[in-house]
């Protein structure tokens, strides 16, 4: 049998194809990755981050991308990780961009809001007007400790609630958004009725409440592919993906108006093209984010590969949920 890679066509050819073009738009969001250490080993974890990885952001790293940013419009920093709070200089970048009225998006996981050590994070990021973008795979604990681990559940239960005490999802200005990720090889159900089911649930039976729901695909990459590879779904995954392609979400993809720049700085397309290492420049002298020209960022082509296909399937996925 051929693999996967002769037997489903280039990203590049699908849009070809379908007499589509993928071009940038002026950068409104810059998206950090501050690392990969995690207190969680996420099956879905498109990082591979995990209690153990050393890869984290320095503050000499942080300084320069504060100044880099002071000279742009960019109007959103999106922090991801790991686990961004976990990066020891996470407050000093925070209280930086909030300094230059730009808005702080943090991908944070919940549970790390009950960790020893991190009781600073909730009331921090309530200090500072911090969108909190959460991931809760489900309302029902099955499915969230078998994605996440056991325990995490009730520890992300737990973090909801504290937030919800001091405003989240209920302060305009403290803004509360929850993500979905499929527990397998499938893709998200439509994100409109999965937030109103999550809004009962999660009201009627723990009182929590929030702003919007993130419905996102889990993209075949790190180890989510190893998971679908042990599975022996990995093709057929990548069918799925293939037979759902959606003409409709190219124009809603983060790629268009996203700068993505990992811990070291390095730049890519998406936080996707990051973890494979698909960066600007040479390998031995990639470009970094402080070297950038954002008029020639604007002209530059998006890098392309088959987990495209991850972002343009059903109703599409990005960092901000379903693009159509």
């Amino acid at each position: 049998m051929p693999s996967t890679l002769q037997t489903i066509p280039s990203f590049q050819d699908t849009l070809a194809t379908q007499q589509l073009t993928l071009t940038r738009q002026s950068p409104r969001v810059l998206q950090i990755n501050t690392g990969k250490m995690c207190n969680l080993t996420c099956v879905h974890c498109h990082v591979n981050a995990g209690p153990h990885r050393k890869e984290i952001m320095t503050l000499e790293t942080v300084d320069r991308i504060l100044d880099w940013l002071r000279s742009t419009s960019i109007e959103v920093v999106d922090l991801t990780g790991g686990t961004p709070e976990m990066m020891p200089h996470f407050p000093h970048l925070v209280e930086g961009v909030r300094e230059m009225g730009r808005e702080v998006m943090d991908r944070c996981n919940l549970t790390i809001i009950n960790e020893p050590g991190y009781e600073w994070v909730a009331e921090f990021h309530a200090q500072h007007g911090v969108h909190i973008v959460a991931s809760m795979p489900c309302y029902c604990p099955k499915n969230v400790n078998a994605q996440r681990g056991e325990g995490v559940f009730d520890s992300s239960i737990q973090a909801l609630q504290t937030l919800n005490a001091l405003g989240y999802g209920i302060d305009p200005r403290l803004k509360l958004d929850l993500v979905f990720n499929p527990n397998g090889a499938q893709l998200p159900p439509e994100q409109a009725e999965l937030e109103a089911d999550y809004k009962r649930e999660l009201k009627e039976h723990f009182d929590i409440v929030f702003n919007q729901l993130f419905a996102i695909t889990n993209m075949p990459i790190a180890r989510f592919t190893s998971y679908l590879k042990r599975q022996g779904s990995y093709q057929a995954y990548m069918q799925l993906l293939l037979d759902n392609f959606n003409p409709a979400s190219i124009e809603g993809l983060m790629c268009r108006d996203t700068i993505s720049v990992g811990w070291e700085g390095d730049l890519f397309d998406c936080d996707f093209n990051q973890q494979l290492g698909m960066q600007h420049g040479e390998k031995a002298a990639p470009e970094r984010l402080w070297e950038l020209d954002l008029n020639d960022w604007v002209q530059r082509p998006i890098q392309l590969g088959s987990h495209c296909y991850g972002c343009t399937a059903g109703q599409g996925s990005s960092c901000g949920g379903a693009t159509v």
